[in-house]
């Protein structure tokens, strides 16, 4: 059977795949040499070489999307997938796959801006790793004495700072690192501030923070690595950054927020006025107290210089002198009374004891026997016969022999 053979008109051009694909991307970069495409990530990947890849989408359909490292290193948020884009490109083909994709140059959020986005996923993080919880955070010293600052030496932040801390009474030592609040490369000045502060050693706190600005101008203070730092000090640190109504990362890991520099040198110096308002008050009162004391010694002083006693000593010297003499004979009369009642006293007790006397019984005209070892004798039962006693009489004693004993 024979083939048939389609017969081409030798006019026609036969591309390679390499030629058509490179006729095709030279097309769509002419036509599409820089266009915005909005959708939704996903897919992501970040590789190691620093490349982003993903799928960008709508509800119908999808485009392949690259995010070269050179370009994506000034990214200021997190891609991740269903976040919802705008990029900035120019559409091409990659002639490997034959595929056609947009290398991106620019990603913008949508809806929020850049900064504030990024802003958000990094408090959501730092926060899931609890760097925001209170039990965390540093007391904040009562009455500090050393005090780091890490701000610009030209900014209105530094003056008002020192503006307060030079009105005190009280010495404060300052000691100042100074660094950009502002532009590229600020974050790592600070961080680099915060940790030479550190190494420095006994310092009681540090503050860290510049004047108000938009966001941008606060950047710097958002960052992660200033953070870090903030968390890894052993020093406490006081954040002071913009205004009241301005919020950064730094606030919500430093161990206390300031609204302003103003305000963060009056935290520091609050309790050294109080102390310094005590002490001023109880210099007053003791400044009063010694003048009361000294106006009634005085008022006492001067009635004991116009007493009696002053103006004529030698009557008031006499009449002491006779009282003592009253005195004296009082005493004696007393004692001579104390003398003669005792003596009486005894007299009745003698007497009393006399009438009491066995002697006294011997003078009425009675005796007492004893035996020879001389013993009372008070019954018959105890002599015998035979047995020698005494007898005691008034005036004198009688030894006897019993010849006979009886009842």
């Amino acid at each position: 059977m024979a083939q048939i053979v389609p017969e081409f008109k030798t006019a026609q051009k036969i591309y390679k795949v390499s030629e058509i694909t490179r006729d095709i991307r030279a097309t769509l970069e002419s036509q599409f040499g820089n266009v915005w495409i909005e959708g939704e990530v996903s897919n992501f990947k970040h590789h190691s070489s620093g490349h982003m890849y993903f799928t960008l989408k709508d509800e119908t359909a999808q485009i392949s999307a690259v995010f070269f490292a050179k370009a994506n290193q000034f990214l200021k948020f997190e891609l991740k997938d269903g976040l919802h884009i705008i990029c900035i490109g120019r559409i091409s083909v990659y002639d490997q796959r034959g595929q056609y994709q947009i290398y991106v140059q620019r990603i913008e959020p949508k809806g929020l801006g850049a900064l504030q986005l990024a802003f958000l996923q990094l408090k959501e993080r730092l926060e899931k790793e609890g760097l925001f919880a209170p039990e965390r955070k540093r007391e904040i010293p009562l009455y500090p004495t050393r005090i780091g600052l890490v701000t610009s030496p030209t900014g209105a932040a530094i003056q008002d700072m020192l503006k307060i801390f030079r009105r005190k009474k009280f010495g404060l030592e300052i000691y100042f690192c100074p660094v950009r609040v502002q532009g590229d490369g600020t974050a790592e000045e600070i961080r680099n501030g915060i940790e030479e502060l550190n190494r420095f050693g006994s310092l009681d706190l540090i503050i860290v923070g510049r004047g108000g600005g938009s966001l941008e101008d606060l950047w710097a203070f958002n960052e992660e690595i200033v953070a870090r730092a903030i968390v890894e000090s052993k020093i406490p640190i006081i954040s002071a950054v913009g205004h009241e109504i301005d919020w950064t990362i730094a606030d919500f890991v430093s161990d206390f927020r300031a609204h302003t520099p103003t305000a963060a040198a009056e935290k520091i110096v609050m309790h050294w006025n109080e102390l310094e308002r005590r002490l001023q008050h109880s210099s007053e009162r003791m400044k009063n107290s010694m003048y009361n004391l000294l106006q009634m010694k005085q008022e006492e002083l001067i009635n004991a210089k116009d007493s009696y006693a002053f103006r004529q000593p030698m009557v008031f010297v006499n009449q002491l002198s006779q009282r003592v003499d009253e005195m004296l004979r009082q005493m004696q009369n007393y004692s001579k009374g104390i003398v003669q009642e005792k003596k009486q006293n005894l007299r009745n007790l003698s007497g009393k004891l006399n009438a009491l006397s066995p002697l006294a019984i011997l003078e009425r005209g009675y005796s007492i026997t004893f035996d020879e070892q001389g013993e009372l004798l008070r019954e018959l039962r105890q002599v015998r016969v035979g047995q020698t006693i005494q007898t005691r009489l008034k005036s004198g004693i009688l030894k006897s022999k019993i010849t006979e004993a009886g009842a």
